[in-house]
Order: C-alpha cells, then sequence, then structure tokens
C-alpha cells in the first residue's frame, strides 16, 4: 500500500512539473515568425553601417552639419519605427478594419498639406517639418492597409464593375493624383502598381484586373509623354541603352561604383565614388555605394535578404487565419519588395530612375518607421496563426483524452469479468 501510494504521488509530482515546465514553454513562445526577425535584424544593421559610410560627407558637405548627423537621425527613426512594430505585433491585425478609414483620411490629409505649405526641396515639393516627414511614404502603408481591408469586405461583389475596377480607380486616382502633382513619379507609379496587386491578391475579377493593366499603361504613357521630368527620364534612358557613353549621369557614376567594387569590394568606408559627385549617397544611391564597398557579392546577399523576405511575407500570407490577414500580408510583403527592386534596378540600369528609397537601408525616417510598421504586422498576423493552430491542437488533443478515458470506462477488467463469468 505504500509502495502504491509513493508511486501515486511520483506521479502526480511529474504531472505538476510537466504542466509547468509547458506552461512557461508556452508562455515564452511568442509565435512570431523567427526567420523574418532575423532578417529584419540583419537588414537593419547593415544598414546603419551603410548609412554610417555612406552619409559622413554628405552632411558635411552638402547639409552643412556634423559628419554623424544622418546617422544620428536614422538610429532615432530607428528607435521610433521599433517602438511602433513593437506595438503593431501585439496588437490584434483586424482592429485596422477600424482604423483603415482615419489613416486613409490622414494620409490624404498630409498629401494636401505637403501641396499647401510646398516646402521645395530639390526642385520638389514631397515633405513636411524642414524634411523630415515625407507624407507619400505613409500613404503607400495606408494603401495597402485600405485597400486590404477594402477588398476583404467586398470580396464577392469585387466581380461588379461598380463595386471593383470603379472604386478602386476612384482611390488610387486621389492618393496618385496629390502625390504625382508633388512630383514624384515613382511613388505614385507604385501607388498604381500596389493597387493592381492587391486588386488581383483580393479575387479580383480577370477582366477588370486585364482593363487595369490596359488603362495603366495607356494613362503610365501619357504621363511620361507629358510631364517633363518622366520624358526627360524615359529619353536619356534609352539613349543610354544605345550608347553606355551617353547614359545618364547619375547612371554613369553608379556603374562606376560597381565596377569600382569588383566581386568582393573596396572595404566598408573605402569607397570614392560617393566622395566624387555620386548623387544623394546616402538615400537613393545608396545600393551603389553598397556595391562599390562589399562587391557583387556583398549586393547579391543584400538581394537574397529580399528575396528571403518575401518569401517569409508569403509564408505568412498562406498561414493566415483568415483572408484579410492572407490579403494584408501578401501585399505588405510585395510593397517592401517592389520598392527594394526598383531601388537596386534603377542603380544597375534596369529601369529608369525612380526617386524610390531601399527599405531598412537608406537613409530616411518616413521610410524607416513605415517599413517598420508593416514588419509589425506581419508579426501579428504569424503570431495570430500560431495562436490558432495552437487552440486546435489543443481542443484536439482534448477530444482523443476524452476519448481515451471513455474507452477505459467502458471496457471491464479482465480479471472482475473472469470472477462474473465463474460465479455464472
Amino acid at each position: 500500500m505504500r509502495n502504491a501510494a509513493s508511486i501515486n504521488n511520483n506521479k502526480r509530482m511529474a504531472r505538476s512539473v510537466s504542466f509547468k515546465g509547458d506552461a512557461s514553454r508556452r508562455s515564452l513562445h511568442l509565435g512570431i515568425d523567427v526567420p523574418l526577425l532575423l532578417i529584419v535584424i540583419t537588414l537593419l544593421i547593415f544598414g546603419l553601417l551603410m548609412v554610417y559610410s555612406a552619409s559622413w560627407d554628405y552632411s558635411l558637405m552638402v547639409l552643412g552639419r556634423e559628419p554623424t548627423y544622418m546617422f544620428v537621425r536614422q538610429l532615432i527613426w530607428m528607435g521610433v519605427g521599433l517602438l511602433l512594430a513593437g506595438f503593431f505585433t501585439f496588437v490584434n491585425y483586424h482592429r485596422l478594419r477600424q482604423l483603415a478609414v482615419p489613416m486613409m483620411v490622414f494620409a490624404v490629409g498630409a498629401l494636401l498639406l505637403v501641396l499647401m505649405v510646398n516646402e521645395v526641396i530639390n526642385n520638389a515639393a514631397r515633405t513636411l517639418w524642414g524634411g523630415s516627414i515625407q507624407p507619400s511614404e505613409l500613404a503607400k502603408l495606408a494603401t495597402v492597409i485600405y485597400l486590404s481591408v477594402w477588398m476583404f469586405s467586398k470580396r464577392e461583389q469585387l466581380g461588379d464593375v461598380s463595386f471593383g475596377l470603379i472604386p478602386l480607380s476612384a482611390i488610387l486616382g486621389i492618393v496618385g493624383g496629390l502625390i504625382f502633382v508633388q512630383p514624384d513619379l515613382s511613388a505614385a507609379i507604385t501607388i498604381f502598381l500596389l493597387g493592381g496587386v492587391l486588386f488581383f491578391l483580393g479575387g479580383g475579377d480577370l477582366r477588370q484586373i486585364a482593363l487595369l493593366l490596359i488603362l495603366a499603361v495607356v494613362i503610365g504613357w501619357l504621363v511620361i509623354r507629358v510631364h517633363p521630368t518622366g520624358s526627360i527620364r524615359i529619353v536619356e534612358y534609352l539613349r543610354g541603352l544605345d550608347d553606355l557613353t551617353l547614359a545618364p549621369y547619375h547612371l554613369s557614376r553608379s556603374l562606376e561604383a560597381l565596377v569600382k567594387g569588383g566581386w568582393f569590394g573596396v572595404g566598408i568606408g573605402l569607397a570614392d565614388t560617393k566622395l566624387t559627385g555620386l548623387p544623394v549617397p546616402p538615400t537613393d544611391s545608396i545600393f551603389a555605394v553598397v556595391a562599390e564597398e562589399t562587391g557583387i557579392v556583398g549586393a547579391s546577399i543584400l538581394v537574397i535578404l529580399f528575396a528571403l523576405l518575401m518569401w517569409r511575407g508569403l509564408v505568412i500570407a498562406k498561414n493566415a487565419p483568415d483572408g484579410l490577414g492572407k490579403i494584408l500580408a501578401a501585399g505588405l510583403s510585395v510593397w517592401i519588395t517592389m520598392e527594394a527592386i526598383i531601388n537596386m534596378a534603377v542603380i544597375v540600369g534596369l529601369m529608369p530612375f525612380a526617386g524610390n528609397a531601399l527599405p531598412f537601408i537608406s537613409a530616411g525616417g518616413s521610410n524607416l518607421v513605415v517599413s517598420l510598421i508593416a514588419i509589425g504586422i506581419l508579426m501579428n498576423i504569424s503570431r495570430l496563426a500560431s495562436q490558432s493552430k495552437e487552440e486546435e491542437k489543443r481542443s484536439f488533443d482534448t477530444v482523443i483524452d476524452l476519448r481515451r478515458r471513455d474507452s477505459r470506462r467502458r471496457v471491464p477488467r479482465s480479471g472482475s469479468s473472469t470472477k462474473a463469468y465463474l460465479k455464472w
């Protein structure tokens, strides 16, 4: 009897310890996508290193500030972005359904304020507050969130032109038009591309998507032909394709940096193209600095990191708990990757010049903050998907356990059944 009692006590203690261990593991398990987190941390650290390398001369000679001016500002904005990313990681993304309209109204209002303030920097009025805030970056994030929520709520009616193509065109026309008149041609094109991608991801009618693509090509061609900046860039780009010696100045200096970098680069901080006239090395041209200082190998690793980020975003979209999470995760991933592709393609001469930032790498608070917010939303979708799977597993284990207990009650012991048989 004593041995049996001690065995029972040991079993209870083992169950208690096991339960406490499982609880502690569950409390430590946040459900976030670890590969995505590691990719973003790597990009942020590398971005800080490259901003420090590319901005000290620019801060001193162009801005007339101390050499670490842009680097310190990048650190501050990164801190703000990380706080917001943490906030959105632990706030249920379904609450964005209530925030989508206010965010879009705020973004449109900020774009209108840009036109009224008319703070001209580098022949364009795109910023507020001394060039520190660029509302077009916020507009991109707001567009992804708003269109994701709108398409999910109207998913059964997107086949109808009056609920699909016409409202989408109106939304994109207002936001893209306000950005276009700043003028910021590349950001406006990005908005229209995002709209088309999200319409496809949301299950839009294929005929409407084809019509949207045709309209986008026609309108884009007309805009480029009429808009002086766009037409000049296209002409210069085509001329450079025919004869590389006639390429635009920005492209020729970027290609010079790539050639100097070779396979393994000249070393971090040792590039000289950024010191001899490469346009805006800390921002639009930072990929050229990366290529010169780390070579083709380093630039290729950066491309691979963005490809991995896209892959993790699509994995999160695939595993999302509902349709809203799927559209939102895919849209945010496509947006960040699209920005990176455009920036890097411009530097190597695959596209005409565009002013897109390289996410997490280029100096600039607006792009960095909204990109980190997007990562926070992706992490939240991943968390909720993990929690949903955990709850399903627990409920399944509970059902199996109940069935086992029930089967034990119904099956009589062999000894008692033998005694009953002998009595009979």
